[in-house]
Protein backbone atom coordinates (compact mmCIF):
# COMPACT_ATOMS: atom_id res chain seq x y z
CA UNK A 1 0.00 0.00 0.00
CA UNK A 2 0.98 3.19 -1.21
CA UNK A 3 1.85 5.65 1.97
CA UNK A 4 0.70 9.35 1.81
CA UNK A 5 1.35 12.56 3.63
CA UNK A 6 -2.03 12.47 4.96
CA UNK A 7 -1.78 9.09 6.05
CA UNK A 8 1.47 9.92 8.16
CA UNK A 9 -0.32 13.00 9.70
CA UNK A 10 -3.46 11.21 10.71
CA UNK A 11 -1.34 8.23 12.77
CA UNK A 12 1.29 11.22 14.17
CA UNK A 13 -1.68 13.22 14.94
CA UNK A 14 -3.25 9.85 16.78
CA UNK A 15 0.37 9.52 18.29
CA UNK A 16 0.63 12.77 19.59
CA UNK A 17 -2.59 12.39 21.49
CA UNK A 18 -1.59 9.05 23.15
CA UNK A 19 1.53 10.71 24.39
CA UNK A 20 0.06 13.91 25.50
CA UNK A 21 2.38 15.82 23.46
CA UNK A 22 1.16 19.52 21.94
CA UNK A 23 -0.55 20.04 18.63
CA UNK A 24 2.29 21.86 17.47
CA UNK A 25 4.76 19.08 17.13
CA UNK A 26 2.27 17.27 14.36
CA UNK A 27 4.79 18.69 11.29
CA UNK A 28 7.70 16.65 13.34
CA UNK A 29 6.26 13.84 13.81
CA UNK A 30 4.38 12.68 10.81
CA UNK A 31 8.38 13.47 9.10
CA UNK A 32 9.45 10.90 11.62
CA UNK A 33 7.06 8.47 10.68
CA UNK A 34 7.81 8.99 7.00
CA UNK A 35 11.20 8.21 8.21
CA UNK A 36 10.67 5.15 9.97
CA UNK A 37 8.54 4.05 6.79
CA UNK A 38 11.19 4.97 4.44
CA UNK A 39 13.64 2.65 6.46
CA UNK A 40 15.74 5.47 7.41
CA UNK A 41 15.42 4.18 10.95
CA UNK A 42 16.61 0.95 11.15
CA UNK A 43 16.27 -0.97 14.32
CA UNK A 44 18.04 -3.68 16.02
CA UNK A 45 16.05 -5.21 18.56
CA UNK A 46 18.56 -7.78 21.02
CA UNK A 47 17.21 -9.92 23.84
CA UNK A 48 19.29 -11.11 27.18
CA UNK A 49 17.81 -12.81 29.68
CA UNK A 50 14.02 -11.81 29.79
CA UNK A 51 10.55 -12.82 29.64
CA UNK A 52 10.25 -11.51 26.22
CA UNK A 53 7.27 -9.18 28.14
CA UNK A 54 8.39 -5.88 26.42
CA UNK A 55 7.84 -7.39 23.08
CA UNK A 56 4.20 -8.50 23.65
CA UNK A 57 3.72 -5.42 25.20
CA UNK A 58 4.67 -3.56 21.96
CA UNK A 59 2.21 -5.80 20.14
CA UNK A 60 -0.43 -3.62 22.26
CA UNK A 61 0.38 -0.48 20.77
CA UNK A 62 -2.31 1.86 19.56
CA UNK A 63 -1.72 4.58 17.14
CA UNK A 64 0.03 3.69 15.22
CA UNK A 65 -1.38 -0.63 16.10
CA UNK A 66 0.56 -3.69 15.82
CA UNK A 67 -0.02 -4.56 12.69
CA UNK A 68 0.89 -1.10 11.29
CA UNK A 69 3.96 -0.82 13.52
CA UNK A 70 5.43 -3.56 12.38
CA UNK A 71 4.73 -3.86 9.13
CA UNK A 72 5.03 0.10 7.97
CA UNK A 73 7.04 1.61 10.55
CA UNK A 74 9.81 0.22 12.37
CA UNK A 75 12.20 -1.14 10.13
CA UNK A 76 13.68 -3.80 12.45
CA UNK A 77 17.00 -5.57 11.00
CA UNK A 78 16.10 -8.37 13.59
CA UNK A 79 13.88 -9.43 16.53
CA UNK A 80 13.83 -12.55 18.01
CA UNK A 81 10.59 -12.83 18.79
CA UNK A 82 8.61 -11.60 15.60
CA UNK A 83 11.85 -12.14 12.91
CA UNK A 84 10.77 -15.73 11.08
CA UNK A 85 14.11 -15.93 10.55
CA UNK A 86 15.76 -18.71 12.21
CA UNK A 87 19.74 -20.74 12.96
CA UNK A 88 22.47 -19.08 10.21
CA UNK A 89 19.80 -17.06 8.64
CA UNK A 90 18.98 -15.23 12.11
CA UNK A 91 23.17 -14.81 12.46
CA UNK A 92 23.89 -13.21 9.44
CA UNK A 93 21.17 -10.89 9.73
CA UNK A 94 22.28 -9.46 12.83
CA UNK A 95 25.88 -9.68 11.55
CA UNK A 96 24.87 -7.71 8.00
CA UNK A 97 23.18 -5.38 10.67
CA UNK A 98 25.87 -4.62 12.93
CA UNK A 99 28.37 -4.30 10.05
CA UNK A 100 26.23 -1.59 8.18
CA UNK A 101 25.74 0.30 11.82
CA UNK A 102 23.83 3.35 12.41
CA UNK A 103 20.77 1.54 14.12
CA UNK A 104 18.77 2.18 16.79
CA UNK A 105 19.62 -0.71 19.22
CA UNK A 106 16.84 -1.81 21.48
CA UNK A 107 17.71 -4.08 24.23
CA UNK A 108 15.26 -6.30 25.70
CA UNK A 109 16.59 -8.12 29.30
CA UNK A 110 19.44 -8.11 31.59
CA UNK A 111 23.00 -9.32 30.52
CA UNK A 112 24.43 -12.18 32.37
CA UNK A 113 28.12 -10.27 33.35
CA UNK A 114 28.76 -13.43 36.39
CA UNK A 115 27.85 -16.53 34.19
CA UNK A 116 27.85 -15.17 30.55
CA UNK A 117 27.32 -18.30 28.75
CA UNK A 118 23.79 -18.55 30.28
CA UNK A 119 22.80 -16.20 27.54
CA UNK A 120 24.15 -16.65 23.84
CA UNK A 121 23.35 -15.84 20.51
CA UNK A 122 24.41 -18.72 18.04
CA UNK A 123 28.07 -19.42 19.52
CA UNK A 124 28.64 -16.06 21.17
CA UNK A 125 27.57 -14.77 24.68
CA UNK A 126 25.16 -12.15 24.44
CA UNK A 127 27.31 -9.71 26.73
CA UNK A 128 29.98 -10.16 24.09
CA UNK A 129 27.33 -9.34 21.07
CA UNK A 130 25.58 -6.32 23.15
CA UNK A 131 28.67 -4.90 23.36
CA UNK A 132 29.45 -5.13 19.58
CA UNK A 133 26.26 -4.24 18.54
CA UNK A 134 26.33 -1.11 21.06
CA UNK A 135 29.25 0.10 19.07
CA UNK A 136 27.62 0.54 15.73
CA UNK A 137 24.79 1.88 16.87
CA UNK A 138 23.54 5.63 17.11
CA UNK A 139 22.24 4.97 20.42
CA UNK A 140 20.73 2.59 22.71
CA UNK A 141 17.22 2.47 24.14
CA UNK A 142 16.84 -0.45 26.88
CA UNK A 143 13.19 -1.24 27.68
CA UNK A 144 11.83 -2.94 30.74
CA UNK A 145 13.28 -2.69 33.92
CA UNK A 146 15.59 -5.83 33.13
CA UNK A 147 17.62 -4.13 30.32
CA UNK A 148 17.77 -0.55 32.50
CA UNK A 149 19.06 -2.17 35.64
CA UNK A 150 18.62 -5.48 36.07
CA UNK A 151 15.15 -6.57 36.84
CA UNK A 152 13.73 -9.41 38.16
CA UNK A 153 16.69 -11.64 36.58
CA UNK A 154 19.11 -9.84 38.96
CA UNK A 155 16.84 -10.52 42.16
CA UNK A 156 18.76 -12.01 44.91
CA UNK A 157 20.94 -14.35 44.99
CA UNK A 158 21.44 -13.68 41.43
CA UNK A 159 23.44 -16.22 40.25
CA UNK A 160 24.07 -15.41 36.74
CA UNK A 161 25.35 -12.06 37.98
CA UNK A 162 22.54 -10.44 35.99
CA UNK A 163 22.68 -6.45 35.05
CA UNK A 164 21.35 -3.40 33.19
CA UNK A 165 23.00 -2.73 29.84
CA UNK A 166 24.19 0.38 31.24
CA UNK A 167 25.95 -1.56 34.12
CA UNK A 168 27.49 -3.91 31.45
CA UNK A 169 28.75 -0.38 29.10
CA UNK A 170 30.19 1.11 31.90
CA UNK A 171 32.07 -2.57 32.83
CA UNK A 172 33.61 -2.71 29.88
CA UNK A 173 34.55 1.27 29.62
CA UNK A 174 32.31 1.84 26.17
CA UNK A 175 30.23 4.97 26.63
CA UNK A 176 27.15 5.10 24.20
CA UNK A 177 23.80 7.73 24.07
CA UNK A 178 21.69 5.49 26.41
CA UNK A 179 17.82 5.18 26.94
CA UNK A 180 16.53 3.66 29.84
CA UNK A 181 12.64 3.18 29.40
CA UNK A 182 11.87 1.13 32.64
CA UNK A 183 8.69 -0.80 33.24
CA UNK A 184 7.31 -4.58 33.56
CA UNK A 185 6.88 -4.42 31.07
CA UNK A 186 7.66 -1.02 29.16
CA UNK A 187 4.67 0.42 27.86
CA UNK A 188 4.24 0.97 23.98
CA UNK A 189 3.47 4.50 24.00
CA UNK A 190 6.93 5.21 26.02
CA UNK A 191 9.04 3.08 23.49
CA UNK A 192 7.37 4.45 20.42
CA UNK A 193 7.04 7.45 21.81
CA UNK A 194 11.10 7.37 22.82
CA UNK A 195 12.23 6.27 19.47
CA UNK A 196 10.01 8.79 17.40
CA UNK A 197 12.12 11.47 19.60
CA UNK A 198 15.10 10.51 19.06
CA UNK A 199 14.88 10.19 15.40
CA UNK A 200 13.64 14.21 15.35
CA UNK A 201 14.63 15.84 17.99
CA UNK A 202 18.04 13.57 19.66
CA UNK A 203 18.29 12.23 22.97
CA UNK A 204 15.26 13.64 24.79
CA UNK A 205 15.65 15.07 28.09
CA UNK A 206 16.81 12.69 30.77
CA UNK A 207 17.16 12.58 34.75
CA UNK A 208 19.63 11.36 36.46
CA UNK A 209 18.45 7.09 35.77
CA UNK A 210 18.71 8.25 32.25
CA UNK A 211 14.90 7.92 32.42
CA UNK A 212 12.91 10.08 29.90
CA UNK A 213 11.30 13.30 32.04
CA UNK A 214 8.35 13.15 29.93
CA UNK A 215 7.26 9.91 30.57
CA UNK A 216 9.23 9.37 34.51
CA UNK A 217 9.18 13.29 35.63
CA UNK A 218 6.67 12.66 38.02
CA UNK A 219 5.78 10.24 41.11
CA UNK A 220 2.97 8.03 40.38
CA UNK A 221 1.61 8.75 43.85
CA UNK A 222 1.02 12.83 42.69
CA UNK A 223 -1.06 11.72 39.45
CA UNK A 224 -3.08 8.95 41.47
CA UNK A 225 -7.08 9.29 41.52
CA UNK A 226 -6.79 7.94 45.04
CA UNK A 227 -4.45 10.91 45.91
CA UNK A 228 -7.39 12.67 47.54
CA UNK A 229 -8.16 9.63 49.91
CA UNK A 230 -4.62 9.69 50.92
CA UNK A 231 -4.74 13.11 51.86
CA UNK A 232 -7.41 11.97 54.19
CA UNK A 233 -5.82 9.19 55.12
CA UNK A 234 -8.53 6.86 54.39
CA UNK A 235 -6.38 3.73 53.86
CA UNK A 236 -7.59 0.20 52.42
CA UNK A 237 -6.60 -2.36 54.90
CA UNK A 238 -7.43 -5.34 52.89
CA UNK A 239 -7.69 -5.99 49.38
CA UNK A 240 -10.88 -5.29 48.07
CA UNK A 241 -11.79 -2.42 50.75
CA UNK A 242 -11.93 1.35 49.39
CA UNK A 243 -9.61 3.87 50.12
CA UNK A 244 -5.81 4.57 49.46
CA UNK A 245 -3.61 1.52 48.75
CA UNK A 246 -0.64 2.83 50.61
CA UNK A 247 -1.13 0.22 53.86
CA UNK A 248 -1.38 -2.33 51.71
CA UNK A 249 2.43 -1.83 50.32
CA UNK A 250 1.61 0.18 47.20
CA UNK A 251 5.00 1.83 46.12
CA UNK A 252 2.93 4.83 44.10
CA UNK A 253 4.99 6.63 46.78
CA UNK A 254 8.32 6.14 45.49
CA UNK A 255 7.70 4.90 41.83
CA UNK A 256 8.42 7.52 38.74
CA UNK A 257 6.11 6.91 35.74
CA UNK A 258 2.71 8.28 34.31
CA UNK A 259 0.75 4.60 34.25
CA UNK A 260 -2.32 6.75 36.00
CA UNK A 261 -2.55 8.81 33.26
CA UNK A 262 -1.91 6.84 30.39
CA UNK A 263 -3.09 3.41 31.61
CA UNK A 264 -2.91 0.12 29.61
CA UNK A 265 -4.35 -1.97 26.99
CA UNK A 266 -5.25 1.06 25.04
CA UNK A 267 -5.71 2.85 28.07
CA UNK A 268 -8.29 0.15 29.64
CA UNK A 269 -6.69 -0.34 33.10
CA UNK A 270 -3.77 0.19 35.30
CA UNK A 271 -2.88 -1.73 38.43
CA UNK A 272 -4.64 0.40 41.14
CA UNK A 273 -7.47 0.89 38.99
CA UNK A 274 -7.85 -2.89 39.01
CA UNK A 275 -7.48 -2.34 42.79
CA UNK A 276 -4.61 -3.78 43.15
CA UNK A 277 -1.38 -2.23 44.26
CA UNK A 278 1.93 -0.58 42.25
CA UNK A 279 4.16 -2.77 42.73
CA UNK A 280 7.35 -0.27 41.83
CA UNK A 281 7.94 -2.11 38.65
CA UNK A 282 9.70 0.89 37.41
CA UNK A 283 12.12 1.40 39.96
CA UNK A 284 15.63 0.79 40.07
CA UNK A 285 14.77 -1.28 42.65
CA UNK A 286 12.27 -3.50 41.43
CA UNK A 287 13.06 -7.30 42.52
CA UNK A 288 16.53 -5.98 44.28
CA UNK A 289 15.74 -6.14 47.63
CA UNK A 290 14.87 -9.71 48.73
CA UNK A 291 12.75 -8.14 51.63
CA UNK A 292 9.99 -6.79 49.44
CA UNK A 293 7.27 -8.10 49.57
CA UNK A 294 5.02 -7.05 46.86
CA UNK A 295 1.83 -6.95 48.84
CA UNK A 296 2.02 -6.30 52.20
CA UNK A 297 -0.22 -8.83 53.91
CA UNK A 298 -3.29 -8.86 56.04
CA UNK A 299 -3.53 -12.60 55.46
CA UNK A 300 -6.03 -13.45 58.56
CA UNK A 301 -8.12 -10.87 57.37
CA UNK A 302 -8.22 -12.31 54.33
CA UNK A 303 -8.66 -15.83 54.67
Amino acid sequence: MKLTRRTFLKDAGLLLASLGLEPSLLPRMADALEDMAGGRAPILWLQGLSCSGCSVSLLNSESPGPADLITRYLSLYFHQTLSAATGAAAKDAVETAIAKGGYILVVEGAVPLGIKEACKFADENFSEQLLRAARAAQAVVCTGTCAAFGGVPAAPPNLTGAAGVGAALKQAGLARPLINLPGCPTHPAWLVGTLMQVLKSGLPDLDDQQRPTRFYGHLLHEQCPLFAQYQKKHFAQALGEEGCLFKMGCQGVVTQADCSLRGWNGGVNWCVRGRSICIGCARPEFALDPQFAFFRLNENDLY
